[in-house]
């Protein structure tokens, strides 16, 4: 049979509507800030041609769910094309009690078109700022040692044998009064790939 008492904290919690409506209110504003990246990056990919006219023509999509292992989270995913041929993606996302991040995922086609920019960049001081995910699931969010890596740590012939580039970096959400700024910054890195 189920235990269904709650414990002193789950009750005290259960009591406390202001602790639900606050998180709504967060959330909210995570959506307005995504929101506010939204408008930024279509103004700055739609002025780089050199991103495929596939890439830019879906609109921003800005979703949410409850259960990221348990815990609230907001993606707001542009550029975005994902199809048979290859994946295409810049994913800004919010995960309750953890991080911000952006990521950029590339496979097939396009991991072939951008080869040689992510070996570049891989060269370049920036990169030390950015991790590479190494697992084999290009789904998962979390910044653990089993699936992202330091991307200066990786060889170039590493990055090569790659399924599938996915590069991110993350911002605590203590930085939360700094985020704006460093996702439209990091965005904007990204952009210089292509």
């Amino acid at each position: 049979m189920a235990n269904v008492k709650l414990s002193a904290a789950e009750l005290k919690l259960v009591l406390d509507a202001n602790f639900i409506l606050t998180k709504n209110n967060i959330i909210a504003k995570v959506y307005d800030l995504f929101g506010n990246l939204s408008t930024f990056y279509i103004e700055n990919a739609s002025n780089h041609t050199s991103l495929p006219e596939e890439v830019r023509q879906i609109s921003p999509k800005i979703s949410k769910g409850e259960n990221q292992e348990g815990l609230p989270w907001v993606v707001l995913d542009y550029p975005r094309f994902f199809s048979k041929e290859g994946e295409f993606s810049i994913r800004t996302f919010f995960w309750w009690g953890n991080f911000v991040s952006i990521t950029l995922l590339l496979s097939g086609s396009y991991q072939q078109i951008y080869q040689s920019s992510i070996q570049q960049f891989h060269q370049s001081a920036e990169s030390e700022h950015w991790f590479l995910c190494r697992h084999p699931n290009k789904w998962l969010h979390h910044f653990r040692e089993d699936y992202y890596q330091p991307f200066s740590t990786f060889t170039s012939a590493d990055i090569l044998q790659m399924p599938f580039i996915k590069l991110a970096k993350k911002v605590p959400l203590q930085q939360w009064d700094h985020i704006e700024i460093k996702m439209k910054n990091s965005f904007s890195t990204l952009l210089q790939l292509f």
